[in-house]
């Protein structure tokens, strides 16, 4: 697969209730990404556009078809200031 660009993998923040506990309690940010992109290609693309280091990437293709990924950040970085420059809190 050729390499894709960060904004053409992560494709929008997901703003729910869920998404907004899962920042403060687990310093996750959810991000709606393209359904074929892998967890390697997720997690380079948000260490590429945000600068920090992820920890771990889970996925989930949602029954509206949307693939997610509940992006971990390692404990250096904090989750919420990525929040607060995407405008989500």
């Amino acid at each position: 697969m050729a390499s894709k660009k960060a904004f053409e993998v992560l494709l929008y923040p997901l703003m729910t209730e869920k998404a907004i506990s899962l920042i403060e309690r687990e310093n996750t940010i959810t991000f709606i990404v393209d359904r074929k992109a892998n967890k390697q290609e997720i997690k380079k693309a948000f260490e590429e556009m945000f600068k920090v280091k992820v920890r771990k990437v889970r996925t989930l293709v949602d029954t509206k078809g949307r693939k997610k990924a509940y992006i971990a950040i390692s404990k250096e970085h904090n989750a919420a200031d990525i929040a607060a420059k995407l405008g989500m809190m």
